[in-house]
């Protein structure tokens, strides 16, 4: 793999787009389970989009334009804490506002309040280690699909596989990078798919 390639993965497969990903593959695949009308699809997709990748985005710009970050990498730790603080922040008022407010899909709140978790581990690991939040991020959405998977339906077994392919690739291509040390993927990989997988396990 290329520098180039393993920029274009990064990107592409950022930690802020999971949850997009995540919402328009079960809306296309198993949409009882989000409970959200296929006609609406595209717009509660876009809803998420902004919440969890616009915003947080914008927010980080933000924090470069101010000088509290020195690059949108956020290439040293303790860069890392104040961004993540505030996404986890985000995700979690979110989550709370689905209960409370919009009353949108209990399913779909359940399943941000996973997302939500993620985003608290991404931070907690951020204050011990320089833990990957793309792997946490990706093996994260693979702890979500694999109890999804039941024993009479097979239409999500081929994308938790292309999951757990990407999850590898997006592993490989922080590593290509030197963005990571082995030891920091691993440690963002099992946090990820233990917080998925143990929300699932909880939640549904």
């Amino acid at each position: 793999m290329s520098v180039r390639v393993a920029q274009f993965v990064s990107i592409i497969f950022h930690p802020l787009l999971m949850t997009t990903y995540l919402v328009l593959l079960l809306g296309v695949l198993m949409p009882s389970m989000l409970l959200v009308r296929q006609e609406h699809m595209l717009t509660f997709a876009g809803f998420i989009f902004g919440i969890t990748f616009v915003l947080p985005t914008l927010n980080i710009f933000l924090f470069r334009q101010y000088g509290l970050i020195s690059s949108l990498k956020m290439e040293s730790r303790q860069e890392r804490v104040l961004p993540f603080v505030l996404i986890s922040f985000l995700y979690v008022i979110t989550a709370c506002l689905f209960i409370y407010q919009v009353h949108w899909s209990a399913n779909f709140t359940k399943l941000m309040f996973i997302v939500a978790a993620l985003g608290v581990a991404a931070t907690v690991g951020t204050l011990i280690s320089k833990v990957s939040v793309h792997s946490l991020s990706w093996w994260g959405a693979i702890g979500i699909m694999i109890p999804l998977n039941d024993a009479g339906d097979h239409s999500l077994l081929l994308p938790t596989a292309a999951l757990i392919l990407i999850a590898g690739v997006v592993m490989s291509a922080r590593l290509k990078l030197n963005a990571h040390t082995p030891r920091e993927v691993m440690m963002g990989g099992v946090a990820g798919f233990a917080v998925g997988l143990s929300g699932m396990m909880i939640l549904f």
